[in-house]
């Protein structure tokens, strides 16, 4: 009969809770809500919706649930990801001067926090992953695993620009928790053949929580049709 088409892709999203100057994070109300929401609307043919996690802001903190939820979806525990090969983790995080959403590129390997975080750790100059050396170690989102090709950040926010939003790319995921998380996963990711990607979204005062639900129903889709 044909070939059966590309397996399916388990997209497997994080969110963050409050902290320093930022009373309620949109993204934990986007990860908290998007089963809901893509049970209502319908997801894309071929994508599956892992886990949905909302870790606390803080670096160190963050990293053990962190862990155990990427560990899970390669050990069987996640029964949603048992039945794809292929495994994307979104990361999300707020970025409270934003006006549009940045497509984070890359992490760096290292922490300089601007205030302490949820558990008072303030980092200065520290290198993320002591085993990859330096501050100055960076580690790139490649999603392209299934193809000789690269899938680059750009395309996907090319993608999503054409449906309407306000995007960029960005190469620059500041040194907070952020990039502190999305650092360990991009990590992860090539240690056990994941990929990961980190958002940056605004404040919901900037961009209204639908259009934001929206927004993150939009990239489930994007990721697909590129994988």
């Amino acid at each position: 009969m044909g070939s059966e088409g590309p397996a399916a892709v388990t997209i497997h999203v994080t969110g963050f809770k409050k902290f320093h100057g930022v009373s309620e994070n949109p993204t934990e109300t986007i990860v908290s809500n998007l089963k809901e929401y893509t049970r209502k609307k319908g997801l894309p043919k071929g994508v599956i919706l892992g886990s949905c996690s909302v870790l606390e802001t803080a670096g160190q903190g963050a990293l053990t649930p962190l862990y155990q939820t990427l560990q899970s979806a390669l050990t069987g525990k996640d029964s949603q990801s048992s039945c794809s090969e292929k495994i994307i983790w979104v990361h999300f995080g707020v970025n409270s001067g934003a006006c549009r959403f940045a497509i984070e590129h890359q992490a760096v390997n290292e922490a300089t926090f601007r205030c302490p975080d949820e558990m008072g750790w303030k980092p200065q100059r520290v290198p993320i992953v002591a085993a990859d050396g330096g501050i100055s170690r960076v580690r790139k989102s490649s999603l392209c695993y299934f193809s000789a090709d690269s899938l680059p950040v750009e395309e996907i926010t090319k993608a999503l620009a054409k449906k309407g939003y306000e995007i960029m790319t960005s190469d620059d995921a500041g040194r907070f928790v952020c990039n502190y998380v999305y650092y360990h996963s991009l990590h992860f990711a090539e240690q056990n053949g994941v990929k990961s990607l980190f958002v940056h979204v605004p404040l919901f005062l900037t961009i209204d929580e639908e259009t934001q639900m929206k927004f993150a129903a939009s990239l489930l889709e994007v990721l697909s049709s590129l994988c």
